[in-house]
């Protein structure tokens, strides 16, 4: 198993209840897909974005340390994609 670091950009009008389903969410994908969540945090809330994405201007930052098989990260990607409250995410391997 490899080790991945992701930041997740989230829809920055989302009330607690919705923010503790999304981060709850992350964190399943990567467990469904035999990975191991090792680390997650906010890194920032409703930080202003470097351009517009997907009609917002600001975003909730989430930052992932997990460990998992690397042929699984394509289904994190696609399963993160279809959720509509992430505006953006990037997973890199570390180490």
């Amino acid at each position: 198993m490899a080790k991945y670091e992701a930041m997740v950009i989230v829809n920055p009008n989302l009330n607690e209840e919705q923010k503790k389903e999304i981060s709850a969410h992350v964190s399943d994908v990567i467990v469904k897909n035999q990975g191991e969540v090792v680390n997650l945090t906010v890194w920032s809330e409703r930080r202003k974005l470097a351009y517009p994405m997907k009609k917002f201007q600001e975003g909730i930052y989430y930052l992932l340390n997990f460990t998992a098989d690397p042929a699984s990260i394509i289904k994190l990607k696609q399963a993160y994609k279809l959720n509509e409250n992430i505006i953006r995410m990037l997973i890199l391997r570390n180490g």
